[in-house]
C-alpha cells in the first residue's frame, strides 16, 4: 500500500470515528431533552395540585431545638429556560419554586442564641439556604465588653425549590432540591432515561413529605 493510500486509509477511519461519536451525541442529546420536556410537563401539573392543595411542609428549626410552627406549602411556579446547544435551542434547566409558610396566620417572630462556632455555622448556612430573613446581633458581657453569644431574630418562613438540570452530552440530568425535608439540599443525578412517571412521582411524594424512594 502506497503511503498515500495509507493516509486515506487512515482518514477513513478517523471520519467513520466522528461519525459514530456525532451519532451518539445526538442520540443523548435526544433523550435529555425529552427527559426535561417531561419533568417541565410533570412540574406545571404537579404545582396546579399543589397550589389547590397547599401541602403540610416539613419541620424547621434553625438551631435544631427552637421549632418553628406547623408549616404548609404555597405559591408554585415553575420556571424552564433554554439556550444554544451546537445551533439548536435545548433546555438549560427546569425548575420549581414555592414559598413554605406557617399554617395558620402570618410568619412570626422568633429568636435563638448560639455561642459555639459549630452551632454559629450551622444557622447562619441555614439562613443563607432559605434565604430566612434575620437580624443578627453580638451579645457582649456588660463589664468585660467579651462575646458571649450571637442572637439571631428571624421571621419563620422560607422557600422550597427543585431545580433540574441537564448534561445533553453525558445523557445525565441533575436534580437539586431545597428544603423538602426541612433545611438542606438533597441532590441526584439519573440517566436522562430514567426521568419518568415513577422517578417523577417519587419526586412529588418527596415533596409533600410522604415515604418516598426518590432520595
Amino acid at each position: 500500500m502506497s503511503f498515500l493510500n495509507q493516509l486515506k486509509s487512515q482518514a477513513q477511519s478517523l471520519q467513520s470515528q466522528h461519525g459514530l461519536q456525532q451519532r451518539d451525541l445526538e442520540e443523548s442529546t435526544a433523550r435529555t431533552e425529552a427527559a426535561c420536556r417531561f419533568a417541565s410537563n410533570y412540574l406545571d401539573d404537579l404545582a396546579r395540585q399543589l397550589n389547590v392543595i397547599q401541602p403540610a411542609g416539613p419541620r424547621f428549626s434553625l438551631d435544631g431545638r427552637t421549632p418553628w410552627p406547623a408549616m404548609k406549602l404555597r405559591e408554585f411556579r415553575v420556571d424552564a429556560r433554554k439556550k444554544m446547544l451546537r445551533g439548536r435551542e435545548a433546555y438549560d434547566y427546569v425548575a420549581m419554586g414555592w414559598r413554605i409558610v406557617p399554617q395558620v396566620g402570618q410568619p412570626v417572630a422568633g429568636v435563638v442564641r448560639v455561642n459555639f462556632p459549630p452551632d454559629l455555622q450551622r444557622v447562619e448556612s441555614r439562613i443563607m439556604m432559605g434565604p430566612v430573613k434575620h437580624e443578627r446581633r453580638e451579645l457582649r458581657h456588660p463589664e468585660k465588653n467579651t462575646l458571649t453569644a450571637i442572637e439571631f431574630e428571624y421571621l419563620t418562613e422560607t422557600r422550597g425549590s427543585v431545580q433540574i438540570t441537564p448534561d445533553h452530552d453525558s445523557g445525565v440530568v441533575a436534580f437539586r432540591i431545597l428544603n423538602a425535608s426541612g433545611f438542606g439540599v438533597l441532590q441526584r443525578s439519573v440517566p436522562a432515561v430514567q426521568v419518568a412517571a415513577e422517578l417523577m412521582d417519587e419526586l412529588a411524594k418527596l415533596l409533600v413529605c410522604e415515604p418516598n424512594r426518590f432520595a
